[in-house]
């Protein structure tokens, strides 16, 4: 795997955290603590999740890298895509999908994922549970964060201790979630149960 970006220029980070205020948007708190960290983006309706994000972590000089087709990776959109920390992946192998993060989180000193357990922009009750392997695999730190599109609020959220059982945490934390009344930019996109 190529040499993965973890961090942007001074002046980048500044106009990021400009662009984002001025899009009406208020940051809580900062990025993740740690070299190997995992953050779950909810709820996950529209692409514009992404830029959103990126913007939000980019301000703090850091890049959360996220998983994407690797589909999309053709000239001129491939390097973008690199540029703003999308990592290609094969959706129809999920398990060397997941295989090819895990390498990329143990060959970076530092690394940071974006992920969302929904997996899809589509409204689906059983969220996914590939987070949990991969910082298992690695010993990253898991944060339940989320973008609220109703109140313009981005979080990395706070910590959250993962258990030996995958479908359990995953119970549990679409149950936090349920608690939180977000609300996705396409709004009948995001269901916790």
């Amino acid at each position: 795997m190529a040499k993965i970006k973890t961090t942007v220029g001074k002046r980048w980070a500044k106009f990021c955290g400009f662009l984002l205020k001025k899009m009406g948007w208020t940051s809580v708190g900062g990025p993740m603590e740690g070299d190997k960290a995992i953050v779950l983006g909810v709820p996950h309706t529209s692409f514009w999740d992404f830029p959103i994000c990126y913007l939000f972590y980019a301000q703090y000089g850091r890049v959360a890298h996220i998983m994407v087709k690797k589909e999309l990776f053709f000239w001129p959109l491939g390097p973008i895509l690199r540029f703003f920390g999308a990592v290609p992946v094969n959706r129809s192998n999920a398990t060397a999908s997941i295989k090819n993060i895990i390498t990329a989180f143990n060959e970076s000193e530092i690394f940071h994922l974006a992920i969302a357990p929904e997996g899809t922009r589509k409204p689906v009750k059983k969220w996914k549970t590939s987070f949990h392997l991969i910082a298992r695999e690695t010993g990253a730190r898991v944060y339940v964060g989320y973008y609220d599109w109703g109140r313009k609020e981005i979080t990395v959220g706070h910590e959250w201790t993962l258990t030996d059982d995958p479908n359990e945490d995953m119970r549990r934390i679409q149950e936090y979630y349920s608690t939180l009344g977000l609300q996705g930019k396409h709004k009948n996109n995001y269901v916790t149960h």
